[in-house]
């Protein structure tokens, strides 16, 4: 497992992940959601395949999660910071490429709260 204690990860992922198990799957349905990102062989995002691992994370009780998950959320983490400090001008945001990758990973951006 990663060297980071479980508690901080699970922090660190809650505070990156903005929207609720619902609110992803909604979106992830959306044809904005699988335009965005980049594809595997399969033709699904890295980003998309991301966005439904979270949900089930979201889903997940704390007890139950693996090393594994753990380490996946510290990568939406991480994903997550790295791509909120590449933000566009505040008038190109709300259908933005940028937006769009980042609600696959469970952030949005224009989300308060």
């Amino acid at each position: 497992m990663a060297t980071e204690d479980p508690d901080t990860i699970r922090r660190e992922f809650g505070e990156a992940v903005n929207m609720t198990a619902g609110e992803l799957e909604t979106w992830l349905d959306s044809d904005e959601s699988r335009a965005v990102g980049q594809k595997d062989g399969d033709g699904e995002s890295t980003g998309h395949a991301s966005g439904r691992r979270i949900v089930a994370l979201l889903r997940t009780k704390k007890a139950d999660l693996t090393d594994d998950d753990l380490a996946h959320m510290r990568k939406v983490h991480g994903y997550v910071q790295r791509h909120l400090a590449q933000e566009p001008a505040r008038e190109e945001i709300e259908a933005s490429r940028w937006r769009y990758s980042l609600m696959n990973w469970g952030h949005d951006p224009l989300k308060k709260g």
